[in-house]
């Protein structure tokens, strides 16, 4: 089984700020128009009263022609879904060793016990052109409506990948392993 590749994400802002990322291809790349990454933390953290232990597994799916990313927490070990999050996303490009996308500040956040939160909708500026917003509301509105289906896309595509990514010893999945973001 080849090596998984690192690959550097860029998040920018809305607002024309960026971050960069180091993770691992998991599957998909720019002839698909998909791509997996993977990010093992490092440490704890907490992300909207949800507890992310250390060595939490991410498995980060992107797609070209959708208005939105997934970041699939699971637990260090295993392929249990801690939460699913949804990042309102545009301009995603695909291409070797890059992914590439715009953060449109809405995120849609899936627990493991099913509850849907829309969050930082506060956060987009008064004066964002309507247009804008109207994709940014489209695109919250459709997750929200098909979270459960999309959670369960996540899970299954995860559980698939798992052996992958971790078999023979290719990756632990203890903290420090897989990247640098999450």
């Amino acid at each position: 089984m080849p090596a998984l590749l690192d690959v550097v994400e860029v998040k920018r802002s809305l607002l024309g700020g960026e971050k960069r990322f180091t993770c691992r291809l998991v599957d998909g790349g720019p002839q698909s128009g998909r791509a997996v990454l993977l990010w093992i933390s490092p440490e704890s953290r907490a992300v909207q009263n949800i507890d992310l232990p250390a060595g939490t597994v991410t498995l980060a799916y992107f797609w070209n022609d959708r208005p939105y990313n997934v970041y699939h927490w699971l637990h260090p070990r295993s392929t249990e879904t801690i939460a699913c999050y949804f990042n309102i996303a545009d301009q995603t490009r695909i291409s070797d060793g890059l992914i590439d996308w715009r953060d449109l500040v809405v995120d849609v956040l899936c627990t493991q016990t099913g509850a849907i939160s829309v969050l930082d909708r506060d956060e987009l500026p008064a004066d964002l052109d309507s247009t804008l917003r109207g994709v940014i509301d489209a695109a919250t509105a459709d997750v929200v409506r098909r979270a459960h289906t999309l959670v369960a896309e996540a899970e299954q595509s995860s559980r698939a990948l798992w052996p992958r990514i971790f078999a023979a010893g290719r990756i632990s999945s203890g903290p420090n392993d897989g990247g640098s973001h999450g």
